[in-house]
């Protein structure tokens, strides 16, 4: 008894506190236990999440899996020692990835890695995982959290989740009906969402040299809230699409409207944006404008106050754009598989 209790300080000492990480996973069980279903068998903190895949109504299930992070937008929310809402932006990033191909997501699973667990913000980080999965309708049936000493700064983490959708695979949305003539519509962003955020910190707490605290110019809210306004989750808005009316869809995330609309065009079709069809949101009017960055290289960087791209035909343009909640900012016309800007 003596000898393991040794071990254990000795741990601690090095840096990873065991017993702290039984207390706060002790916690998990009835956060995670919210976003269950039938489906999920077993409990939080074994080997592995059990799941069992029973799809009424699908005649041949495709699983869809999608992994990703939040980026340094994590810095922000350091910062400003919230992180909820980055918790949030994880599960809902991933759950976007999975439903731009049509998929109903299933699960997910999280991956904390730590310099050394901090109750609150350990806290914080399940309750968004846990909020966001009950509005998905998707299950948190496990995940893995490392206290790694001397890889992270003191109080610092980093985040990455893993998600696992389904779909009949005579419904899967990949883009192969697009054609030309048909319009693209773009559904609002909430804020700059998971990307660009090297650069905006670079822009207004290094060249502007702003804090998170300061007010945002021209606004009534802070830096640090206008960073962590939560990644938009378009599930819900998808879900009430009729079937077949969405040709293709894409999450703009890394590389904006220029890299990720290509992913679902034909070779012979490109996309025309219209950037003046839409205002953009002002945070990104002061990116641009103190970063002195060139138009198109903001649309590579941000998503420009556009989440996510749905390309539809005409005949279903207004249909759809009431569904969605969406404008259309373009139409696809004949090319060689590119994003083309019309300023």
């Amino acid at each position: 008894m003596n000898s393991v209790h040794r071990k254990r300080k000795a741990y601690a000492s090095a840096g990873v506190d065991v017993d702290l990480g039984n207390r706060l996973k002790s916690h998990i069980q009835s956060l995670a236990k919210q976003t269950h279903g039938p489906c999920v068998l077993g409990r939080i903190g074994g080997f592995g999440g059990l799941f069992r895949a029973k799809f009424s109504g699908i005649r041949e299930p495709v699983l869809v899996a999608s992994i990703d992070g939040v980026g340094t937008k994590l810095k922000i929310a350091f910062a400003m020692n919230k992180h909820d809402t980055v918790g949030a932006d994880l599960v809902n990033h991933c759950v976007n990835d999975v439903a731009v191909l049509g998929a109903r997501p299933l699960f997910f699973l999280d991956y904390i890695g730590c310099e050394k667990l901090q109750p609150r913000a350990f806290d914080q980080l399940l309750r968004g995982f846990s909020r966001a999965c009950r509005s998905a309708g998707c299950a948190l049936i496990g995940g893995e959290t490392a206290q790694m000493p001397g890889m992270y700064r003191k109080g610092e983490y980093d985040l990455a989740g893993c998600i696992v959708g389904v779909i009949d695979r005579a419904r899967i949305i990949d883009g192969r009906k697009i054609k030309t003539g048909d319009i693209v519509l773009g559904l609002a962003s909430n804020g700059l969402h998971t990307n660009g955020y090297s650069l905006a910190r670079k822009i207004l707490l290094k060249k502007m040299r702003l804090n998170v605290r300061s007010r945002l110019p021209g606004s009534a809210i802070t830096v640090g809230e206008e960073l962590l306004r939560v990644h938009k989750s378009y599930e819900p808005l998808l879900r009430k699409a009729p079937n077949g009316i969405i040709k293709g869809l894409a999450h703009i995330t890394g590389g904006g409207l220029i890299d990720n609309v290509p992913r679902i065009l034909p070779e012979n079709c490109d996309a025309v944006i219209e950037t003046k069809s839409r205002r953009v949101p002002r945070i990104f009017k002061i990116l641009q404008e103190n970063g002195n960055l060139d138009a198109a290289e903001m649309y590579q960087v941000f998503n420009m106050g556009i989440g996510m791209v749905a390309v539809v035909s005409e005949r279903d343009a207004q249909r759809a754009a009431s569904t969605l909640r969406a404008k259309q900012i373009g139409r696809i016309e004949r090319g060689t598989g590119k994003t083309r800007l019309v300023f």
